[in-house]
């Protein structure tokens, strides 16, 4: 099945994570793929520990909007390349079973365009009633295929946040 986690709200990824760190806990492979994503984070490091194939990478440590015609171009290289070796390794875990395959913070790259959306639309055409892939899809603002063909949609809603007042990411909260 499709997983959508949407919205402006916390906690997309954090949702993403505990549903990997579930299948992991169950024998379930994870394959985890942070689009946009470059400084360093501890949901990364406990899931490689716990044994998820992990990829992520951008140029720079800039947000998108900062950036450069040169470092997005850079990053669509990243991006697209870590959804290849994503996949293929997806592709190989499949002959042995299932596979949570998560992408995350992929709405953003799709609406940037910082990522091959021909490759994207493909694989959630593909997962979809795949009985191997279960796919986690992350982002603000999904494209409307993605909300389409999700079996779950769970929109975070910001109410409040403390970025809000100018309080910066907190490591082991925001990161």
């Amino acid at each position: 099945m499709i997983h959508l986690y949407c919205g402006d709200g916390k906690g997309k990824t954090t949702a993403a994570v505990g549903l990997s760190v579930r299948a992991l806990g169950n024998g379930v492979p994870v394959v985890f793929l942070q689009f946009l994503k470059g400084r360093g984070a501890g949901e990364v490091q406990v899931l490689g520990a716990l044994g998820a194939f992990v990829f992520r990478g951008k140029s720079g440590d800039k947000f998108v909007s900062q950036m450069t015609d040169a470092e997005k171009a850079e990053t669509k290289r990243i991006s697209d390349e870590n959804l290849s070796r994503a996949c293929a390794e997806v592709r190989r875990l499949c002959e042995c079973g299932r596979v949570l395959f998560v992408l995350d913070e992929v709405c953003a790259a799709w609406n940037a365009a910082l990522v091959d959306k021909e490759a994207v639309s493909a694989l959630v055409e593909r997962a979809k009633g795949s009985g191997c892939v279960e796919l986690v899809l992350t982002g603000r603002n999904p494209p409307v295929f993605m909300s389409e063909a999700a079996d779950y949609v769970t929109e975070m809603k910001k109410i409040k946040h403390p970025f809000d007042a100018g309080i910066r990411a907190r490591r082991g909260v925001e990161f």
